[in-house]
C-alpha cells in the first residue's frame, strides 16, 4: 500500500514529477501477525511477495546476505540461517530507518570477498537500481558456486520511490540478466494475477481520490470516490479468491519471484597424455 504524502522530485532528465503516495516501509510478520495479514488483504503486491518468500526462505541454511535489507522484515522467515543484512547509505530516501545491525554501502560494490555467502535475498530492489546487469554481477560474486539468489520484482506497480524508479523486468528480460550474471538454473514465478493486477490499480486510485493533493479537488475526488471504492473492494474480494484457486491470467502479473542458482565456472578439458 502507498502512504500520502505531496513530495515532488526530479528525474534523471529534470522533468519534475509528483509523488503523492510514498510506499510504506515493511514491517516484520512476526512483529505484529494481524496488523500485516490485515495489510495483506488490501496490499496484494505484499500478499504474493510474502507468500513466495514464505516458501524459499524457510529453507535456506549457512549465510544469507539480504540486499536492499531495508528493515529486515523477512529475517524472521530464515530459521536456519545467519542473517547479514545491507543496504544504501541513502535508504532514508526509500522511508526505511537506520538501523544497527544493517551494514551501508555505496549501492555498488557489496564490502564482503568473492563466495562469502551462500544465498542472497533481494526483495523489491532491482527496479531501483540504475544498472541492473553490474548489480546482478555484484551479486553473483558475493555468492558462492552452487548458491542461490532469491529475487523478487514488480510489473504491474506505479512509478514509486521517484526519481529512483528505473524499470520493469518481463520474466524473458530477467532470465536474460540472470544468465548473463552467471545464473543457471533459473526459476521464475509469475506473482498474481490480471484479477489482482486491476484490484491493486484501483485500491491506489481509491486512496489517491480520498487523499488529494489539493484539498479544493475534494470536490470532485470524493464524489469520484464514492464510485470506485465499492469497485475497488470487489475486485479485491476477487482477487483473493482467484489467488486462493490459482485462477486468472498469468500474463499480467503483480510481479515475479525468481530463484536463480549461481553456476560453476566451465571445467576446462583435460590435457591430452603425452604421446609417447
Amino acid at each position: 500500500m502507498a502512504r500520502p504524502g505531496d513530495h515532488a522530485r526530479g528525474t534523471a532528465a529534470g522533468v519534475e514529477l509528483p509523488e503523492a503516495f510514498q510506499p510504506i516501509a515493511v514491517r516484520s510478520p512476526a512483529d505484529s501477525p494481524i496488523r500485516f495479514a490485515l495489510r495483506c488483504l488490501l496490499d496484494l503486491q505484499l500478499l504474493t511477495i510474502y507468500r513466495f518468500l514464505r516458501t524459499e526462505l524457510p529453507a535456506c541454511r549457512g549465510r544469507v546476505l539480504d540486499v536492499g535489507a531495508g528493515e529486515s522484515p523477512w529475517r524472521s522467515l530464515l530459521k536456519q540461517a545467519q542473517y547479514v543484512g545491507i543496504d544504501v547509505e541513502g535508504a532514508g530516501e526509500f522511508g526505511m530507518q537506520r538501523k544497527q545491525d544493517i551494514i551501508y554501502y555505496d549501492g555498488k560494490t557489496i564490502p564482503f570477498a568473492d563466495g562469502s555467502f551462500d544465498h542472497v535475498l533481494c526483495v523489491e530492489v532491482l527496479e531501483h537500481v540504475p544498472d541492473p546487469a553490474a548489480f546482478l554481477a555484484e551479486i553473483a560474486r558475493a555468492l558462492r558456486h552452487d548458491g542461490t539468489l532469491v529475487l523478487t520484482v514488480p510489473w504491474s506497480a506505479r512509478l514509486h520511490h521517484l526519481p529512483h524508479d528505473y524499470g520493469r523486468f518481463t520474466r524473458y528480460g530477467l532470465a536474460s540478466l540472470l544468465g548473463r550474471a552467471g545464473f543457471a538454473p533459473v526459476r521464475i514465478d509469475e506473482r498474481g494475477n490480471d484479477v489482482a493486477a486491476v484490484a491493486n490499480k484501483l485500491v491506489v486510485m481509491a486512496v489517491r481520490l480520498l487523499r488529494p493533493q489539493r484539498a479544493s479537488s475534494v470536490v470532485w475526488t470524493w464524489p469520484l470516490a464514492a464510485i470506485v471504492a465499492p469497485v475497488a473492494a470487489a475486485f479485491v474480494i476477487a482477487a483473493q479468491l482467484s489467488l486462493l484457486w490459482r485462477l486468472g491470467a498469468r500474463e499480467d502479473p503483480l510481479g515475479y519471484g525468481v530463484v536463480a542458482v549461481k553456476r560453476r565456472p566451465a571445467t576446462p578439458p583435460a590435457t591430452a597424455a603425452a604421446s609417447t
